[in-house]
């Protein structure tokens, strides 16, 4: 009898191991760019309603500028963008004359010249030994110092949400071997929505709905597969209303000769054209209706911002719902957009996380974004960033008791 159960345990012990390794929660960041805090009381979104309440939930203040690659990089670094050196969706860099960082510039944005001045949380688990994966997050697809994700893939907005969660599913279906114990996810269609018409229309109602049913089908598919999630939900900024009538046109301060309109919108990023004196100061640095401008130098504390050299010299901040302009925008106005100071309660972003290693109900005060790389290195096991920004101590009401 003794032989039996003898072998029998042997037999048994690898597929003990298995049934634990299938049971590790694996952390899921998801990135829904533009999701205002105060959408989650829509009644549009049942599954993060339900998540939100199931977990720990509250309002995230963002990082200014109120910019989608800033935030999605201060995110996942703990760091600032003065720090984490993603000051804009736009930037200029004195080391680099001539050269502009944007978006719609793919051989700047993927330079890791521009963001190899913080370490993100899947090269930190990397270093560790962890195995990540990263699905479109703002800055996943640039080495950084040799190293990436284990798996990522390059951003491509034709690739729909359906396909980017079926993804993510199969990296869960993997062995434990070679399945990821950290993953990110991101959906751009929420903010894009609210651009072209507007946090309160219709569209944005249409977004919200069909955002939750991915996630839905993601919390699904992991439970169908075994695989317990660690679920951190966030967004990196919210929307405000805007409209053609609130605009202030730069080229009617200034001639457009003298500056350089790094990045106009919410605010403005003004560089002055090497040889123009202090015509520009002159020009902007005096009081104007609905907007005010300061050297980056004499920015208020509160914004930790303007340090870094590659924010522009003089920064003008609209007033809520107004547009700054440097000649015809590029975009049409009316619609929504975001980029204001980051005390504005219509800036504050989503935050959920909901798995087994947060509170259950939990409800946090307004907290800075900068705190969720922190709360992603516990769940990982990872030690917290001393050098960073965000503090753990600043979300642990979210994470369980131990």
């Amino acid at each position: 009898m003794r032989l039996i159960l003898l072998i029998a345990a042997l037999v048994l012990t690898p597929f003990a191991a298995q049934a634990k390794e299938a049971q590790r929660p694996v952390t899921v960041l998801v990135g829904i760019d533009g999701f205002r805090a105060d959408y989650l009381d829509r009644g549009l979104t049942p599954r993060l309603a339900a998540l939100a309440k199931d977990g720990a939930t509250g309002p995230m203040r963002p990082s200014f500028p109120t910019k989608t690659f800033p935030n999605h990089y201060a995110l996942v670094t703990g760091k600032r963008p003065d720090r984490n050196g993603i000051s804009g969706n736009s930037m200029i860099d004195p080391r680099r004359p001539g050269v502009m960082f944007s978006l719609g510039n793919a051989a700047q944005a993927l330079d890791p010249f521009w963001w190899n001045e913080a370490e993100p949380v899947w090269i930190t688990a990397e270093k560790a030994g962890i195995r990540t994966a990263t699905m479109f997050w703002p800055g996943s697809e640039v080495a950084f110092e040799g190293k990436r994700p284990s798996d990522w893939l390059r951003y491509d907005q034709n690739v729909g949400n359906v396909q980017r969660v079926n993804t993510l599913i199969d990296w869960l279906r993997r062995p434990a071997a070679i399945r990821p114990a950290f993953a990110t996810i991101y959906f751009d269609t929420v903010d894009t929505a609210g651009h072209r018409f507007g946090p309160d229309s219709a569209e944005v109602n249409a977004s919200l709905a069909e955002v939750d049913a991915r996630i839905g089908e993601l919390v699904d598919g992991a439970a169908a597969l075994g695989v317990p999630l660690n679920l951190v939900i966030v967004a990196d900024h919210g929307m405000r209303a805007t409209d053609d009538s609130r605009v202030i046109q730069l080229d009617g301060l200034i001639d457009r000769a003298s500056y350089v309109p790094v990045e106009t919108g919410p605010y403005a990023a003004i560089e002055p054209v090497t040889g123009t004196d202090n015509r520009v100061a002159e020009a902007l640095l005096k009081p104007h209706e609905h907007m005010t401008c300061t050297r980056k130098e004499d920015l208020p504390a509160r914004l930790h911002w303007g340090r870094n050299p590659r924010v522009a010299a003089i920064i003008c901040i609209a007033e809520e719902g107004w547009t700054i302009l440097a000649g015809p925008p590029v975009y049409p106005v009316k619609g929504g957009a975001h980029g204001y100071d980051n005390a504005d309660p219509e800036m504050l972003a989503l935050f959920i996380a909901r798995g087994p290693a947060f509170a259950k109900g939990a409800k946090l005060p307004v907290f800075d974004n900068v705190a969720v790389a922190a709360l992603l290195r516990a769940t990982l096991g990872l030690p917290e960033d001393a050098d960073a920004d965000g503090k753990l101590a600043d979300v642990k009401a979210a994470l369980k008791s131990r």
